[in-house]
């Protein structure tokens, strides 16, 4: 099937390219690819709205029903620890982190409205339709990708209902997977786009809906905090966001960059909920959601170069979240938008399969570049000295920036999260809680309320490079840490008797966060698509 341009995902960005392209020009032909059972299923987000990227798309948004409704209304800050809390007073902060103007939202809902904006412009919106390769035409340029291919056996081989996938090519296309895409990684590998620039910085998010108690409900109150339980095991804090409907979004994010192997980011959150600050928020409501997934903290530095032969990188592919602010929609939005551009310019030229150049500079000069730009020390300023430092010279650094310089430079980030985990022998294991059934849960159970789905007869979409690593290796000098790392409880090392232990991966629990192509010390894990409609079936995450 020929298309003028095809995009991988619909999210922000993908959804907001799809939109730009057919205002500037109606007669463009333009599909979405969707790996999700539904445009949503798999959008995660904390999310507090800076609708800067929406009032470029679309203008009109509030007249056209967009589901951006809860204003931010009362805006906090605390430091914990493990008995109390100590709020950070507004004034001193930067202007760039008040979060007035903004909304609390559900960027699945954002997306499924989106995605009818585009489809009444004439966007064609396949989902179910996982991407599992790309097409290179003869002069290696990327021309398309491959789709829709169900009914493998697990060993890879056509089963009897197979159903081949078809080729979809593009003058262009445009990968907005979100963060660590598998295709994504693939041209980033094959044209060497991280060449130049610091290697890419993660934090695993988790996030639980929460119906809560009217009386204790604040519509349109934000908190963030900082501090316990993580202490000095890793970097991260958590967010509570009130929307409407009694409803709270309690989320939790642990930067990858840790080096003890026996932390458990899952564990680490669960555990927030016992502070008492925030169990008594909970108290007396119940859990109704949860969902984990990776997010891009490396900033400015570690945007890779973001246009290939062919195609570009969009929202997450690229890396363009705004750490201190927790915010990367209005970025991904503004980022499709400039990637439609520079292709509308390029195929109204008669031109096809090239680098989208107007792309790459836009994005640099523009408003996301000059947005994360501000910001780009504070990750590496938190890695290197911790919090409480951080929060006096990274708070300095972004006042200054404001101003329009800085005195730290650009600092670097760096050796990866994977690099950075630490030998077991140096580590003594963490005693985290049981879980009470209340306030904690185990992951499995939770995993249940990630409506995660896997077709188990397909092949395994957790690959092994080599699979005697994770028992031979990973094992012996860092204790295994795919048992704990993953927020899903897929990986398991087994003993039975005097048997060798087993590594065991339960994929059908997997909720496509990509911990663990990230975090795994060995590098061993490559995490590719599984069958399109499978994995997590979020309903307004």
């Amino acid at each position: 099937m020929e298309y003028d341009v095809v995009i991988v995902g619909a999210g922000p960005a993908g959804l907001s390219a799809a939109i730009r392209l057919k205002q500037l020009d109606p007669d463009l032909n333009v599909v979405v690819l969707e790996k999700g059972s539904e445009v949503g299923a798999h959008i995660l987000s904390g999310a507090v709205l800076d609708p800067v990227g929406l009032n470029a798309l679309i203008p009109d948004w509030q007249a056209k029903g967009a589901p951006v409704t809860v204003p931010v209304r009362d805006d906090r800050f605390y430091i914990l620890g493990e008995a109390g809390q100590m709020r950070i007073p507004n004034a001193p902060m930067p202007p760039l982190m008040n979060n007035h103007g903004c909304y609390i939202v559900s960027m699945g809902n954002v997306c499924r409205w989106m995605a009818e904006q585009a489809e009444a412009l004439g966007v064609e919106i396949f989902p179910g339709m996982a991407c599992s390769e790309l097409v290179y035409g003869p002069d290696g340029a990327v021309k398309g990708v491959v789709a829709g291919e169900f009914g493998k056996n697990p060993d890879g081989t056509p089963g009897d209902h197979y159903e081949p996938g078809m080729e979809l090519h593009g003058k262009y296309v445009f990968l907005s997977e979100g963060v660590r895409g598998s295709l994504s990684k693939e041209v980033m590998a094959k044209f060497a786009l991280s060449k130049g620039h610091e290697p890419q910085k993660f934090g695993l998010g988790m996030k639980e809906i929460w119906e809560i108690d009217p009386e204790k409900h604040r519509e349109g109150t934000v908190t963030h905090t900082m501090g316990w339980p993580l202490g000095k095991n890793a970097g991260g804090g958590s967010f509570i966001y009130h929307l409407d409907k009694n409803q709270v979004y309690v989320g939790f994010v642990v930067h990858l960059n840790y080096a003890n192997p026996y932390v458990s980011p899952y564990q680490e959150f669960q555990r927030f909920k016992h502070h008492p600050m925030v169990a008594e928020l909970l108290k007396g409501g119940k859990r109704v959601a949860y969902g984990a997934r990776a997010i891009a903290e490396g900033g400015y530095q570690s945007i890779p170069k973001v246009v290939f032969p062919g195609g570009a990188l969009l929202g997450c592919s690229a890396g363009l979240v705004n750490v201190p602010r927790i915010k990367g929609n209005h970025n991904a939005m503004l980022s499709g938008m400039a990637a439609a551009e520079a292709a509308h310019e390029a195929i109204a030229a008669g031109r096809a399969g090239d680098e989208l150049t107007a792309y790459e500079v836009e994005l640099r000069s523009g408003p996301v570049g000059r947005d994360l730009k501000k910001v780009r020390n504070v990750k590496p300023l938190w890695s290197k000295y911790g919090l409480v430092p951080s929060l006096v010279l990274g708070g300095m650094d972004m006042w200054t920036n404001t101003l329009g310089f800085s005195v730290f430079g650009t600092v670097k980030h760096g050796k990866t999260d994977a690099a950075a985990t630490g030998l077991a022998a140096d580590f003594a294991p963490i005693d985290y809680p049981k879980p009470d059934g209340k306030l904690s849960f185990d992951r499995l159970t939770n995993v249940a309320f990630s409506f995660t789905n896997h077709e188990e007869s397909q092949p395994v979409h957790l690959t092994l490079k080599d699979a005697s690593v994770p028992i031979a290796v990973n094992l012996p000098k860092y204790a295994e840490p795919a048992q704990r790392y993953c927020p899903a409880g897929v990986y398991e090392v087994v003993q039975e008797g005097d048997a060798e232990p087993r590594f065991v991966i339960n994929f059908q629990n997997c909720v496509h966060c990509k911990t663990c192509d990230i975090k795994d010390p060995s590098q061993n894990i490559h995490w590719v698509t599984p069958q399109g409609g499978d994995g997590p079936n979020y309903p307004n995450m």
